[in-house]
C-alpha cells in the first residue's frame, strides 16, 4: 500500500489504515487510531463547485461519493447516519450518466465556492464559529468592501541597523497590500505608542503606559473608540470614525511616513537591558482590533529583538546581573516571571481565538526574547514564528515575502477564520486534535469522553492556516455497538475558511476505510510507520508540556516495548529470534532518534529554542516531521551520484562530502582530504574539473532545501574535525565512541549515550519477555 499516493489524493495519513471493530482490540494496537490531515493541501485535481453543498438533515454530513442515490425518486441516503434526503430542484437532471462532481468516485475532496459573491460584502464577514456580527470601520470609501487587517507592532529598542531592515520590509509590504486592506501601527519601548493614521495635520500618537495590564474596554476608552451596543440581535454595531485602523487607500502616505520616522532608542541605562513592554503592546493591538474589526481576517505582527523587561508578559528584569531563565530554572521553579507571564499570554490566546485574530512573532537577537512564553497565543492562533540572529538576514526577508505572497488573481495568499468539522459513522468516536487549532467545545454523540489534546468537540477553530498546515486527529472505537468486520466506516472533514479577498470557501474531504478482524493481516499491511512516528512525536511533546523529560522518555520506551512485543515474531525468552516485518522495522529506529532529539533532550537548548522546535513540529506534515525526528544524510563522492547513507558516525570519511538536513539546520560537511584539496585551490585548476563539480553539487542541493522551507534553515559549511562539525556529530548514531575499538584518524563521538545497535538489543531482550 503506497501511503504517499493516498495522501496526495485525500490529504490524509493514517497510522492504521484498517481498524479492529472493538474498543479493546483497538487499544491493544498500542499506537492510537489517528490520522494527520492537511486541510488545504494543494492539488489540481480538486474541483471548485460554484454552488452550495447538500447537507444531511440528520447528521450534517455533506453529499459525497459514498452516498447511495435513488435516481428515480431523487433521494440520497447518507452513509454516516443512513437518513434519506431529497435532492433539490437544481438536481432535477441527475442520472447515472449525469452525476454532479461531488458524487464522482474519483473526487474524495471537493471545494464549494458559492459564497464567492459575498467576497466584498459585509454580510459575509460573519464568523463561522461564533456567528458574531461583523463590525466595520466607517471609512467613508466606495463600495469596495473591507479586506484583511494588519497591525504592525515594532520594538523601538532594536539597534539602528535592525530597525532600518524592519522598516524597509514593512514599506515593501505596504506597497503590495490591496487598497481595501486595513492597516495600523504600534511602537513600543517602556511606553506603547498607537499611531493615529487619520490625523493629517501632524504625526499623532496615543501613549499607553507599558507597566499596566489594560482590558480591551480600557484600551478602547483611551483610544477614544466607543462601540455602541447592538439595539437588536443581528444588528451591526456602529463604530464612530477613528484613525488607528484605516484602509491602505486612505492612509498610504501617513503610514509610510510613520514607519520611516520610527527611530531607535538612544539611551539605555548602563548595566541594564532596554525597557520593553512587549506584552502591553500586543494587548493594545488586540484591543484595537477587537474594537474595530470583529471576526474577520486580521493579523498582529510583532517585531522585536529582546525580552520584555516590564509590564504584563515580563520575561526578565532589566538589570543585566539577573540572567534570563534557562531550562534548569523552569524545572526548579526559579524563573520568577514565567508562570505569571505564561498565564497572561494564555488569556490573550482565548481573546485571539474568539475574534479570529492571528498573532505573528518575529524575534531576531543573539539572546532569548521570551518565545517560550509567547508560544501559546502564536500557536493557538495559527500564527507565524521566526527566531533568528538579525533582521538584516535573508531569512527574515524570505519569511515576510512568503506571508505576503499573492495568488494568480492578485489576492493575498492568506486563509482566515477557519473551522474544521468532523462527521463520522456512529462506531467511531472523536477524542481530540493536536496542532494549531482550538476546541470549540461542541459535543454530540460521536464525541468521546476520553480527550486527547484539544478534545471534547467535533469542531475546531483555526484563526489562519496554510496549504501545509497539518493537524493530528485521534479516535477510538465505540463500545456501545460492535462493527462488522469487512464493512466500511467513514470520516468526513468539512473545512470552512475565508480567502485573502474575504471570499468564503468550504472544502469537503470524505475518506473510507474498513473494519477488519483483530487477527487480520490487513491490520499489519495497513500500518504506516512514518505517520505513526509523527503522531507519537506530537503526543510526546504534548506530554512534555506537563511532564519531565525523563518521564516522557520512559513513556516512549514503555510504548515501544509493548509495541515490539505485540507485533514482533520471536520465540519466548530468546532475543536472537526477534524479527519485525518490513512494515514495522523502521519504527524502533524513529523512536531511537526521537528520544535523543531536541524535542525531548533539551540539553544545550534554550527554552526559546525548544519552544520554537515544538511549535514547528506541531504543524508539520509527515515528511517534515520525520526529517525533524530522524535527519537525512547524503554522501557525495567521486564514485557516482549522491546516495543516502546511514545517520551514523561511520558515514564520515576523509574523501567524501556529506549533506545533512535536520529541518532547522542544513550542514555541508567536507571530509578532511576534500577540505585540504579545496584549501589548496585544486578546484580552480581546469585539470580537476571533477573536484569542482563534486564541491558544487551539495551546495546546489543545499540551496534548494533552504529555498523550499519557511522559515529557512540555517546553512552551515564545515570541515571534518572543525568546531562547526558539532551540528552534524550531535545527531549521528554514536556507533563509535571513546570506549570502542577504532582506527587511527577515524571519527569518534565522545558520549555515554547508547548507540542504535545497543538500543535495539535492549528492546529485543525486553520484548521477548512477553
Amino acid at each position: 500500500m503506497d501511503f504517499t499516493e493516498l495522501e496526495a489524493i485525500e490529504g490524509l495519513r493514517w497510522s492504521w489504515n484498517s481498524w479492529p471493530p472493538s474498543k479493546s482490540d483497538a487499544a491493544s494496537l498500542i499506537i492510537p487510531l489517528s490520522l494527520l490531515h492537511t486541510p488545504l493541501m494543494q492539488s489540481s485535481e480538486i474541483p471548485i463547485l460554484p454552488y452550495d453543498p447538500l447537507i444531511c438533515s440528520k447528521c450534517g454530513a455533506v453529499l459525497n461519493p459514498y452516498a447511495r442515490v435513488d435516481y428515480t425518486s431523487r433521494i440520497w441516503s447518507c452513509p454516516f447516519c443512513y437518513a434519506r434526503n431529497p435532492f433539490p430542484r437544481s438536481y432535477s437532471s441527475i442520472a447515472e450518466t449525469n452525476l454532479p462532481a461531488e458524487l464522482f468516485p474519483t473526487y474524495s475532496s471537493v471545494e464549494y465556492a458559492a459564497a464567492d459573491h459575498f467576497a466584498n460584502n459585509l454580510s459575509s464577514s460573519m464568523s463561522f464559529s461564533s456567528m458574531a456580527s461583523f463590525s466595520s470601520t466607517s471609512s467613508g470609501g466606495g463600495g469596495g468592501g473591507v479586506g484583511p487587517a494588519f497591525v504592525f507592532v515594532v520594538d523601538r529598542c532594536m539597534e539602528k541597523e535592525e530597525i532600518r531592515a524592519v522598516k524597509h520590509e514593512l514599506l515593501r509590504v505596504i506597497e503590495q497590500l490591496p487598497e481595501n486592506a486595513l492597516i495600523g501601527l504600534i511602537e513600543f519601548d517602556s511606553m506603547v505608542k498607537v499611531h493615529d493614521l487619520g490625523f493629517s495635520e501632524c504625526s499623532r500618537v496615543v501613549l499607553l503606559h507599558g507597566q499596566r495590564e489594560l482590558s480591551s474596554e480600557q484600551i478602547q476608552h483611551f483610544l477614544g473608540i466607543n462601540r455602541t451596543r447592538m439595539l437588536q440581535l443581528g444588528k451591526t454595531p456602529i463604530i464612530q470614525k477613528q484613525g488607528f485602523l484605516l484602509p491602505v487607500s486612505e492612509c498610504e502616505f501617513s503610514i509610510s511616513s510613520a514607519i520611516e520616522e520610527i527611530d531607535f532608542l538612544v539611551h539605555t541605562k548602563r548595566g541594564h537591558r532596554p525597557q520593553r513592554c512587549t506584552g502591553a503592546a500586543i494587548s493594545a493591538a488586540l484591543g484595537l482590533l477587537e474594537a474595530c474589526l470583529v471576526n474577520t481576517g486580521s493579523r498582529i505582527m510583532v517585531f522585536t529583538s529582546g525580552p520584555a523587561t516590564l509590564g504584563p508578559g515580563i520575561i526578565v528584569d532589566s538589570d543585566l546581573s539577573k540572567a534570563i531563565r534557562n531550562h534548569g530554572d523552569l524545572i526548579n521553579d526559579h524563573a520568577p516571571y514565567f508562570r505569571k507571564s505564561s498565564a497572561f499570554y494564555k488569556r490573550l490566546s482565548e481573546r485571539l481565538s474568539k475574534s479570529s485574530i492571528v498573532l505573528d512573532f518575529f524575534a531576531c537577537a543573539l539572546d532569548q526574547v521570551g518565545t517560550a512564553e509567547v508560544k501559546a497565543p502564536v500557536e493557538s492562533s495559527g500564527g507565524f514564528m521566526m527566531i533568528g540572529e538579525t533582521f538584516e538576514s535573508d531569512q527574515f526577508r524570505k519569511c515576510m515575502r512568503h506571508i505576503f505572497s499573492h495568488d494568480e488573481e492578485g489576492n493575498l495568499k492568506m486563509y482566515f477564520d477557519a473551522t474544521i468539522e468532523l462527521v463520522t459513522t456512529r462506531d467511531v468516536k472523536i477524542c481530540g486534535a493536536l496542532g494549531p487549532c482550538v476546541s470549540l467545545q461542541k459535543k454530540n454523540n460521536i464525541v468521546s469522553d476520553n480527550e486527547t489534546g484539544e478534545g471534547g468537540t467535533y469542531m475546531w477553530k483555526l484563526n489562519t492556516l496554510t496549504n501545509k498546515t497539518c493537524i493530528a486527529f485521534f479516535f477510538q472505537v465505540s463500545d456501545e455497538q460492535k462493527a462488522q468486520p469487512g464493512s466500511a466506516f467513514f470520516i468526513q472533514f468539512i473545512t470552512r475558511y475565508r480567502q485573502g479577498n474575504m471570499g468564503v470557501r468550504k472544502r469537503v474531504t470524505t475518506a473510507a476505510r474498513r473494519w477488519v478482524g483483530k487477527q487480520s493481516p490487513e491490520i499489519v499491511a495497513g500500518f504506516d510507520q512514518e505517520a505513526a512516528a509523527a503522531v507519537i512525536a506530537r503526543l510526546a511533546i504534548h506530554r512534555a508540556e506537563t511532564c519531565y523529560s525523563r518521564d516522557v522518555v520512559r513513556w516512549l520506551d514503555d510504548t515501544l516495548i509493548r509495541f515490539a512485543s505485540k507485533f514482533g515474531d520471536y520465540v519466548q525468552e530468546d532475543a536472537s529470534t526477534f524479527r519485525l516485518t518490513s512494515n514495522f522495522s523502521l519504527y524502533p529506529q524513529f523512536m531511537f532518534y526521537l528520544r535523543r532529539s531536541q524535542f525531548i533532550d533539551v540539553f544545550n537548548c534554550t527554552p526559546d529554542e525548544t519552544a520554537f522546535f515544538k511549535f514547528m513540529l506541531n504543524r508539520e506534515g509527515v515528511v517534515g516531521s520525520l526529517v525533524m525526528i530522524q535527519p537525512t544524510l547524503f554522501q557525495y563522492s567521486f564514485d557516482g551520484p549522491p546516495i543516502p547513507v546511514l545517520l551514523d558516525v561511520r558515514s564520515i570519511s576523509p574523501d567524501v562530502i556529506l549533506l545533512f538536513d535536520s529541518y532547522f539546520h542544513v550542514v555541508i560537511h567536507y571530509g578532511s582530504k576534500v577540505a585540504q584539496w579545496r584549501k589548496l585551490g585544486y578546484d580552480k585548476d581546469p585539470n580537476h574539473e571533477n573536484l569542482r563539480k563534486l564541491l558544487e553539487a551539495p551546495e546546489v542541493d543545499a540551496e534548494q532545501l533552504v529555498a523550499e522551507r519557511v522559515p529557512a534553515p540555517k546553512l552551515i559549511k564545515c570541515d571534518q574535525h572543525s568546531s562547526q562539525a558539532r551540528f552534524l556529530l550531535a545527531k549521528l548514531n554514536p556507533s563509535v565512541t571513546q570506549d570502542s575499538t577504532y582506527e587511527e584518524g577515524s571519527d569518534i563521538i565522545f558520549t555515554d549515550d547508547l548507540s542504535l545497535q545497543v538500543f535495539i538489543d535492549h528492546l529485543q531482550a525486553l520484548a521477548v519477555q512477553g
